[in-house]
């Protein structure tokens, strides 16, 4: 048995928008019969290992029916991009940060919105106390990834298609 293909999303602080992209990749990946095929994980640019997503990320992807609850943080390391098929960032600044640390990659680090055939950041909720803002960046990143789905699973190298 072959390992699963492994997509890869960063954002900054690994608390609100790669937890939430992770948790409906995996949904989609798990409504589509795909999940074993794909390992989806997350991690932050500059954040520290093991500290809960943000409450109100939780609560946001509660309101959508997933449960992103125990995610922990996670710093990124040349392992995680070395190991991953597609990396997705949610910023220009973290495509250019991580294409100047491992230029090797570039190929496969491609921002979120770029799935779209569009150029723009992800706005970072951290530290809103705005439930609504929170909504809204899930939303956005579920439309994209939603929209995209066919696309980036071609991009990652691993069974082509899918709804």
């Amino acid at each position: 048995m072959t390992e699963p293909t492994t997509i890869l999303l960063v954002c900054t602080g690994n608390l609100c928008r790669s937890p939430m992209a992770e948790g409906i990749l995996k949904d989609q990946l798990r409504r589509n019969g795909k999940e074993n095929l794909y390992r989806v994980r997350s991690a932050g640019t500059w954040t520290q290992d093991g500290l809960s997503a943000s409450a109100l990320a939780v609560e946001a992807m509660e309101e959508m029916g997933l449960d992103i609850s125990s995610h922990r943080t996670h710093h990124l390391h040349g392992d995680d991009v070395a190991q991953a098929s597609l990396v997705i960032v949610m910023e220009r600044a973290h495509k250019e940060a991580l294409f100047t640390e491992f230029p090797a990659a570039a190929r496969k680090i491609v921002l979120l919105s770029e799935l779209a055939g569009e150029v723009y950041d992800i706005f970072d909720p951290y530290g809103s106390n705005s439930l609504l803002v929170y909504r809204r960046c899930a939303s956005e990143i579920g439309r994209l990834l939603r929209e995209k789905y066919a696309h980036l699973l071609e991009l990652a190298g691993g069974e082509e298609g899918g709804t």
